[in-house]
């Protein structure tokens, strides 16, 4: 099969490389239609070489239709129609039967400490072949897959798999009062998705900040009052204020994490380790703050006293300084985590079935087919050609 592989930084590649087949009698093959090109793939593409080897394959953003089914799997069969959730979760341990599937239990990687698998990433999350290839095998094909109608497009529903579910977690996780202001930090799809779910919720007062005309464009579009960070620098704060009756806003959404602008010293340790040995980038990078926090500080800074900062982004080093005088002064209350998808079907489900109120069907950008990932990769990346969103047809 054809399938997008990792060789280096920046270097991606369709190759061919063996079918996948089912190994465990709970196993399910995939013959994948549609695959997402996400933010955190752009962290394998410019960063985390350390780990990740040669060959691996990417994607944790599929939908497709099963081919073969274990001889134990009874809730799928061939032909059906599912989505592939990016946490590896059993459905059944102890962590799953909390909604906390990207802790599951069962996919834990303990060697490095960390949670659930997730497909297509690095060791940290137990390198397991990602979704942006013809085909996939997802294991626990009785709880895993999500199951969907047939007719409506494959944009309709692609989304449940990362999109939606982080997005959606993170506005909970904001905890948003009825009719109250939110501030979503970055408008890449996770940020864009966010101010659409609040304003579904019941926000009163939707911000957006970014520094991409395109999307505060896009966000605008939908009723967003927005920001452009390069025009209103350190001076953005006072303006969310102004609109908050000088407090400050209820709720503040990071949807930016380590790939902030304006902290060009961490960019530069970043950057560092990609160019050390690979056992001496990895240690650093799992014990060293080398994030860039500066749209986690502006979270802290523009949300009001008592208020939430939901954290969606991804922040990869191990010890940077946190403002925690101000935090705990401020009584700030802070939420994270990566998104426990199938805690979030049933609220979802309905908003991809009964209509398109999220506007899922128009919100993809870019697609392209599979053998254009590598160029795909290096627009996103450069974030040009206003790509937000980038969905692949293998």
């Amino acid at each position: 099969m054809k399938a997008l592989t990792w060789h280096g930084k920046r270097d991606v590649r369709v190759e061919t490389v063996p079918d996948p087949e089912i190994r465990d009698s709970t196993d399910v093959i995939v013959k994948v239609t549609t695959s997402g090109l996400c933010g955190s793939d752009l962290h394998l593409y410019e960063l985390f070489g350390p780990f990740i080897d040669p060959g691996d394959i990417l994607g944790h953003e599929p939908m497709g239709v099963v081919e073969e089914v274990g001889s134990e799997v009874t809730a799928v069969r061939p032909g059906d129609r599912v989505v592939v959730p990016f946490n590896v979760s059993c459905g059944t341990c102890f962590m799953c039967a909390q909604g906390l599937q990207s802790q599951c239990e069962t996919t834990q990687v303990r060697e490095h400490g960390m949670g659930a698998s997730l497909f297509g990433y690095t060791k940290l999350y137990g390198q397991v072949p990602g979704g942006q290839a013809q085909y996939l095998r997802v294991p626990f094909g009785n709880t895993l897959p999500i199951k969907v109608p047939d007719g409506p497009p494959d944009d309709r529903f692609v989304y449940l798999s990362d999109v939606l579910p982080t997005s959606w977690q993170a506005v909970e996780y904001a905890a948003v009062p009825p009719g109250g202001s939110v501030v979503v930090l970055g408008l890449g799809p996770i940020g864009d998705m966010c101010t659409r779910i609040a304003a579904h919720r019941g926000a009163g007062l939707v911000m957006g900040i970014d520094l991409v005309p395109e999307r505060l464009e896009r966000a605008r579009a939908h009723g967003v009052r927005t920001f452009d960070l390069d025009e209103y620098g350190a001076k953005v704060a006072d303006a969310v204020r102004d609109l908050t009756d000088g407090r400050g806003a209820d709720a503040v959404i990071d949807a930016v994490g380590m790939e902030a602008h304006g902290a060009p010293v961490a960019k530069a340790g970043q950057q560092l380790t990609t160019l050390l040995p690979g056992a001496v980038a990895a240690r650093m990078m799992k014990r060293v703050g080398v994030d860039s926090l500066s749209a986690l500080h502006l979270a802290i800074d523009l949300v009001r006293r008592g208020g939430t900062v939901s954290l969606s982004g991804v922040y990869g080093g191990m010890a940077d300084p946190m403002p925690m005088m101000t935090m705990f002064d401020k009584q700030v209350q802070l939420r994270m985590g990566q998104a426990n998808v199938w805690r979030w079907v049933d609220d979802l489900l309905p908003l991809v079935t009964d209509g398109d109120p999220l506007g899922t069907e128009q919100f993809a950008t870019h697609r392209v087919p599979l053998e254009k990932a590598p160029e795909a990769y290096e627009m996103f990346q450069k974030k040009q050609e206003g790509a937000v969103k980038v969905l692949f047809s293998p």
